[in-house]
């Protein structure tokens, strides 16, 4: 993966998580973890390493707001 942008992580609250998982579907269900708690920048695809084993996704969370609908409403309890 690609290194840590500072600009992600200028300032308390702000963090850059790498996810890496067997599958799509579990790393996908990871960030959808992380998006019920705060609000999130969501991966849209996971990316293979060659020589790697598993998936991985980035993702940018802040710890200040709390979570975000993908669209940009607030969201709502599932």
């Amino acid at each position: 993966m690609r290194e840590i942008t500072d600009a992600h992580v200028a300032e308390p609250g702000l963090a850059e998580v790498e996810v890496a998982a067997a599958d799509d579907e579990t790393a996908l269900a990871v960030q959808e973890l992380l998006a019920a708690r705060c609000a999130i920048a969501p991966a849209d695809r996971t990316t293979r390493e060659p020589g790697e084993p598993g998936v991985r996704l980035r993702c940018f969370l802040d710890l200040r707001q709390g979570p975000v609908s993908y669209c940009g409403r607030a969201a709502t309890s599932r």
